[in-house]
């Protein structure tokens, strides 16, 4: 899941793989490579702080400690803060787009419903382009840590905003801080976890299950909380909670960040001061032309998916131009580059119906769910809790299966169109239920809906980073790892691009044109699994 996304890994390393980055199993890209960079060249992990006993430091430069359930006590605190951050996360976007369309009298901003669902799309697309400036800012500028811990910071003030700053200044503020810090955040997470491991530490997938059960109860807990405050006492105790356990998860961190490795802090390609000033100006030009474009109004609230859109679909462009044009490349790696354009295209597909848990479903279960349970009315947001819970339960399964099934298991094009086609049935399932009264669709039928979503995810997101990287040029590792979020970046914007056509009056052309599309563009890719296949030259 976006976010919760990255699980377990069982995809097979191909012997190219020898001597490439060792991949993570779980969680956003490298991001900054400074991280594993140091791990895999043995830079000895210097833990520091007063609470350092029991911790090796080894010359294979990970942790050797165990008192975290067998892990390293460092894992804690990052898991801590992971944890903490998906619980404000998840908890704000649970009640975020019945907040603006409520209306004033409700506690809303009496939005439009369209303009609402493509305001969170936008939001969402947002979030993981922010996730490159986050890779980009700590591998040239100040490491993994401390993106991450800054990102936290900003992360906290945006919650803060949502909470206090009225109408929709505080909307605006609040989402583009929450959304860059998110980035931040996201794009060094794993790579500070991947500091604790060596490349060959036998506790390493552990560890990573471990950080992604985190991920998961933290997005369990936070539309449970945020929902329960929303319908009893408003929105901005809401958002004031999803701030309250930001700070948590900050202070938490804050008092543990200095017994993480120093590698965790290493720069890995320095910007060079005499470009520094440079760089500081494109920034500041850039935000000065989104001021202009918005105070025009060319950049508005009704088109900012759109741009979104747009903006990450260029972002993409070039960035296999640049790659497929290189002449640092070999032909083998140019072919394999060209053979992940298919699974960029059906991950286009899958997140930009998945997403739609933020815009369509949560307005179908506002007006068509019947959450009334023993004479109890459930808040709307819960329904963001179930699939987690299917996440935790079934992301162990899927992992078992893929390592029983060794070289037997199905390759990432299979994957793919599996993936794609079975949430494109999801997408069929909501029709037995669709044009019906208002409350009239029972809870059974969402949560047997949300186990097939997960099921899907489970076929598409997990191997998604792991191909990506397997099939990336040595020398544009992180722009191959860019390009997978942009694909994902690309789907959420669209999920609230299309929302605007969803009609609670008519809803079986939106369920069913959707849920074909996607069954025909995983069938197309399945249909086209060998010459994908051979194209990446030995890669599955």
């Amino acid at each position: 899941m976006n976010g919760r996304d990255q699980g377990f890994q069982g995809d097979e390393r191909d012997p190219r793989d020898a001597g490439r980055p060792e991949q993570v199993p779980v969680g956003p890209p490298d991001g900054a490579t400074a991280a594993a960079d140091a791990t895999r060249t043995g830079t000895v992990a210097a833990s520091s702080g007063t609470d350092a006993s029991g911790t090796a430091a080894s010359e294979d430069g990970a942790d050797h400690d165990t008192r975290f359930f067998g892990q390293p006590w460092a894992l804690a605190h990052i898991f801590g803060v992971e944890m903490w951050e998906r619980f404000s996360f998840y908890g704000m976007q649970g009640i975020l787009l019945i907040y603006m369309y409520y209306s004033v009298a409700d506690g809303g901003l009496g939005i439009p419903e369209a303009t609402a669902t493509g305001i969170v799309g936008a939001y969402g697309g947002t979030v993981y382009l922010s996730t490159i400036l986050g890779a980009w800012v700590a591998d040239r500028l100040l490491g993994s840590e401390r993106v991450l811990f800054f990102s936290a910071w900003v992360i906290m003030a945006g919650h803060i905003a949502l909470a206090l700053l009225p109408s929709v200044w505080g909307l605006g503020v609040g989402l583009i801080l929450v959304a860059v810090g998110s980035g931040g955040l996201k794009a060094n997470a794993t790579a500070v976890v991947g500091t604790l491991y060596s490349p060959k530490d036998p506790r390493r997938d552990a560890g990573f299950s471990l950080f992604y059960l985190g991920i998961n109860l933290g997005a369990f807990l936070g539309p449970i909380v945020t929902g329960f405050l929303q319908s009893n006492v408003g929105f901005h105790w809401g958002f004031g909670a999803a701030a309250v356990g930001m700070a948590i998860g900050l202070i938490q961190y804050s008092f543990g960040r200095k017994q993480l490795p120093a590698s965790s802090r290493v720069v890995a390609n320095p910007l060079p001061a005499n470009r520094r000033g440079l760089m500081i100006g494109i920034g500041v030009a850039g935000l000065l032309l989104l001021v202009v474009l918005v105070l025009t109004g060319v950049i508005r609230a009704d088109n900012l998916a759109g741009i979104v859109i747009l903006v990450t679909l260029a972002a993409a462009i070039a960035y296999f131009s640049v790659i497929i044009a290189s002449r640092a490349i070999t032909a083998d790696d140019r072919s394999r580059v060209v053979g992940f354009i298919p699974l960029f295209i059906v991950n286009v597909g899958f997140w930009s119906l998945y997403q739609q848990q933020f815009t369509v479903l949560t307005i179908y279960s506002d007006k068509q769910l019947d959450r009334t349970i023993l004479g109890w009315e459930m808040p709307v947001s819960w329904v963001n809790s179930i699939n987690p819970i299917f996440v935790i339960i079934l992301s162990g399964v899927f992992a078992a299966v893929w390592t029983k099934l060794g070289d037997r298991a199905p390759s990432a094009p299979v994957k793919f169109s599996l993936g794609a086609m079975i949430m494109g049935v999801a997408f069929l399932l909501f029709l037995p239920w669709a044009n019906g009264a208002p409350n009239s669709t029972p809870l059974l039928a969402i949560v047997l809906i949300l186990l097939v979503f997960t099921i899907a995810e489970l076929f598409i997101s997990p191997p998604g980073l792991s191909v990506t990287t397997k099939l990336a040029p040595q020398r544009f590792h992180t722009q191959m790892v860019a390009l997978y979020f942009l694909s994902i970046a690309l789907g959420t914007a669209i999920a609230g691009w299309l929302a605007q056509f969803y009609d609670p009056e008519n809803e079986v052309p939106y369920f069913t044109i959707l849920g074909v599309i996607a069954i025909v563009l995983g069938l197309a890719l399945l249909a086209a699994v060998r010459p994908v296949l051979k194209l990446m030259r030995g890669v599955r």
